[in-house]
């Protein structure tokens, strides 16, 4: 758990508790916006809690990579702002299913999401 890059300790603690067998957490990090939650990314599927991501309850979504068909990461940097804790950046996931954007507080943290997600889906 030393490697697990991560924004807040009871995001974690959610996610380490619904972990499969032989599952390891790389990283959780703290969602902005509407339904705000958070996207954690294990070695096996990306794992999602958001109000938004199902639009009527909060749930844990749990996306296997083999459903990933593409990743994106967008990143908007405020002139006012700069690069930094007050910055934004967004990945998009795109599915079998559907498309999905998610908003990160920081603007570098989209980016590690999408360097990690594309490990997976291009097998490392």
């Amino acid at each position: 758990m030393a490697d697990v890059i991560f924004d807040k300790q009871d995001q974690l603690d959610k996610i380490t508790s619904a972990l499969l067998p032989g599952e390891k957490i790389e990283a959780v990090f703290d969602l902005k916006g509407t339904g705000t939650g958070f996207l954690g990314i294990t070695n096996l599927r990306i794992i999602v809690y958001d109000q938004a991501f199902l639009q009527k309850m909060k749930a844990v979504v749990s996306v296997p990579y083999l459903r990933v068909l593409a990743v994106a990461a967008e990143d908007s940097n405020s002139i006012l702002a700069g690069r930094g804790f007050f910055s934004s950046s967004k990945i998009h996931i795109i599915t079998t299913h559907s498309e999905y954007a998610f908003e990160f507080r920081g603007a570098d943290k989209a980016h590690i999401a999408h360097d990690l997600v594309l490990g997976h889906i291009v097998g490392k």
